[in-house]
């Protein structure tokens, strides 16, 4: 007889009630800030046919024999520089929003489970989607940390989604969120991010809008993340109050010679360094927690760009994270999304409490 794929299942009680719970899913982080463990994280991240889209024997002779080669060492070297006694800060910022979600559901009365996981490195989505159907989950929201939907980011979480369903029997009842780019909870977040840090500094000469950039043929083929990102912004700049000359958006990461989604962050940075700008303050709006990209390249790496152009003032303002209006944005996208699932039939009551503690303890509530 043939093998089956399917990978085994747990014990499984026919007539069980439904159990809710939601996915959390980021890009994902190395394990350390060395060489050898990014080696396997750039590895499985640049071997993704999302998130590199040339001719593949091509691209695998390109990344096994240069870029897997050189590159490690000078990622780690980037990673250490905002690394943190309790580990990398994409990962501690996933695995808290995660935290706080469940807890900000609980004090709304709904029994949800929340887990966090990353298309690349751990916790893997398979390992996590294993838990949760361990635990009897039969209805699952896949919600990504990206508000803006890109086939490079949105669609790699779907991709490992699918993939671990194919190889699954019982496969729980699946939603997916594809974005939260224009909600309105999720740009008065930012907009309260980015006043109460005016509240503080003061206001610049201009706000840069630094957004992750993509090939440029991904716009031309049908991703919907370069008008994403500049909804975004507009919708932000409006609740701002700022006039078109007054921010600019930019995008930032580029990597290869190919033309990605221009303007270029650090570009466009040192021409208003030279141009006589005095002070920028940079946000990175599509980013819901910080990370290499908003730590090290932007308010190390571009700061300084800025201020040996002639710039006088830099200053970053941080994601999201653990802000409270940002929590409460990302429950009411869960919520809108969990409609018609019935999350508040059998609430755990021990899922209740802890959770309401844990929100407290974190701070969900301040």
């Amino acid at each position: 007889m043939p093998t089956s794929h399917f990978r085994p299942e747990p014990d499984f009680a026919h007539g069980q009630a439904p159990r809710i719970a939601i996915l959390y899913c980021n890009l994902g982080t190395p394990a350390a800030p060395t060489a050898a463990a990014v080696r396997p994280y750039l590895a499985q991240f640049l071997s993704d046919r999302r998130v590199v889209e040339i001719p593949r024997l091509l691209w695998m002779l390109i990344l096994h024999g240069i870029i897997l080669r050189l590159r490690p060492a000078k990622s780690a070297a980037k990673y250490a520089s905002i690394w943190t006694e309790a580990g990398s800060p994409l990962r501690l910022w996933t695995e808290k929003q995660a935290k706080l979600l469940q807890g900000w559901l609980a004090t709304r009365g709904h029994s949800v489970r929340v887990f966090h996981a990353m298309t690349y490195g751990e916790p893997s989505i398979a390992a996590q989607l294993d838990k949760l159907k361990a635990e009897g989950v039969t209805r699952l929201l896949v919600l990504p940390a990206y508000p803006q939907y890109s086939a490079t980011t949105t669609a790699g979480v779907f991709d490992a989604v699918y993939a671990w369903a194919s190889r699954t029997r019982l496969i729980p009842e699946l939603r997916f969120v594809n974005h939260y780019h224009d909600h309105p909870l999720y740009i008065d977040a930012l907009a309260k991010r980015i006043t109460r840090h005016w509240m503080d500094n003061g206001r610049p000469d201009q706000l840069v809008m630094s957004f992750h950039g993509v090939p440029q043929r991904t716009l031309t083929l049908g991703d919907p993340y370069h008008c994403e990102c500049h909804k975004t912004a507009r919708l932000l700049a409006q609740r701002l109050g700022l006039k078109k000359e007054q921010f600019k958006v930019t995008f930032q990461s580029r990597l290869g010679r190919a033309k990605w989604l221009e303007p270029y962050t650090e570009p466009s940075l040192i021409a208003m360094g030279r141009a006589g700008v005095g002070r920028v303050d940079v946000v990175c709006p599509g980013f819901t927690g910080d990370c290499l990209e908003t730590l090290e390249e932007i308010a190390i790496e571009a700061r300084h760009a800025f201020l040996e152009a002639g710039g006088k003032q830099f200053h970053y303002i941080e994601c999201l994270n653990d802000q409270q209006e940002w929590i409460n944005a990302l429950c009411a996208v869960a919520l809108q999304h969990l409609s018609g699932w019935d999350t508040e039939t059998t609430p755990d009551p021990s899922l209740l409490e802890s959770s309401r503690t844990r929100a407290l303890a974190l701070g969900a509530t301040r």
